[in-house]
């Protein structure tokens, strides 16, 4: 299957679970991930603010927010940094995404213990097939990221092999719920 068909399928099934499923399973993907050792360890942690074919994080960043630094990404243009999150100054963003907006606190990559990923598709070894634009690779290709990379979807979303380019950056686990 091509990328692009692969996309198409997975954004059909992602937008054909009810909103039950979405919910239950997203709580039960949130809760993984917060028993993660990873996590716990973590000071500050980057999540992303989801689109309705993703696993809501809405309940992770109320939560996370509590005890840890919580920073989302904005897109600028080609590239994307993480702000720390505060819904006070939320803004519907590129692509239709919640970001922060303006005056938002800037992150330096280098901050960020973990960081949880959407995507398409994975592997069970890790690859991750994103939406095409390329701007967590980049982010996460940066000099200065250590962050542990979660990757986080829905168990239909797990093949059993993606194409990789040289510039895909690998998902350190991943974490899925369902079926």
């Amino acid at each position: 299957m091509t990328k692009k068909a692969l996309r198409a399928a997975m954004k059909r099934r992602n937008l054909a679970l009810t909103d039950e499923e979405r919910r239950s399973m997203s709580e039960q993907l949130i809760g993984r991930i917060g028993e993660l050792p990873e996590f716990a360890a973590a000071r500050c942690v980057g999540l992303f603010c989801a689109l309705p074919d993703e696993p809501d994080t809405s309940a992770a960043l109320a939560a996370w927010s509590r005890g840890k630094r919580v920073v989302v990404p904005r897109v600028e243009g080609e590239t994307m940094q993480f702000y720390d999150y505060d819904p006070a100054t939320m803004v519907c963003g590129a692509f239709g995404i919640a970001e922060p907006g303006v005056g938002a606190r800037v992150c330096r990559p280098e901050e960020i213990g973990l960081v949880v990923v959407p995507g398409v598709a994975f592997d069970r070894c890790g690859a991750r097939l994103g939406r095409g634009k390329g701007f967590y690779d980049r982010y996460l290709s940066q000099p200065g990221v250590r962050a542990v990379k979660i990757g986080t979807c829905y168990a239909h979303q797990i093949v059993d092999a993606l194409p990789v380019e040289p510039h895909d950056v690998t998902m350190d686990r991943v974490v899925w719920v369902g079926e």
